[in-house]
């Protein structure tokens, strides 16, 4: 099996298929695409929360995904009822995801949130697996 070189997440390619993933064929008839990564996954949920909050509707998708946005949610919300993360974490994952990019651990400011922001990932990972939402 070849090893893939681990691709960083591109705010711009939010919502198109990645290309070395096979599309899963539900039944259907839709392909879903699975996330490569929870940080993948995140973005791509806080970017359909605030299209939601302006006013959008479920239109038409580039990619189908294994998922609606409230799946993710419901696994960050399972976590933090079962004390996996706490309010913290929420609130960096809320911050940045609605930023689009990941805190810098360069910069003073934001070397604190990027600890949390890794840690919260991590935990919100094993979670979104189990349910396909990632691979």
């Amino acid at each position: 099996m070849p090893v893939l070189a681990q691709q960083s997440f591109n705010p711009s390619t939010l919502g198109r298929p990645p290309t070395n993933v096979p599309a899963a064929s539900t039944s259907s008839g839709r392909n879903e695409v699975p996330f490569q990564t929870a940080e993948q996954a995140w973005y791509w949920t806080m970017a359909a929360l605030a299209a939601r909050r302006d006013g959008c509707r479920g239109g038409a998708r580039q990619v189908a995904r294994p998922c609606d946005p409230d799946d993710v949610i419901r696994c960050l919300d399972r976590l933090y009822r079962h004390r996996r993360i706490d309010l913290q974490h929420a609130r960096v994952l809320r911050v940045w995801g609605e930023r689009q990019r990941a805190p810098d651990a360069q910069y003073p400011s934001e070397q604190r949130d990027a600890a949390v922001w890794q840690e919260a990932l991590a935990r919100l990972a094993w979670p979104l697996r189990m349910k396909g939402i990632v691979e």
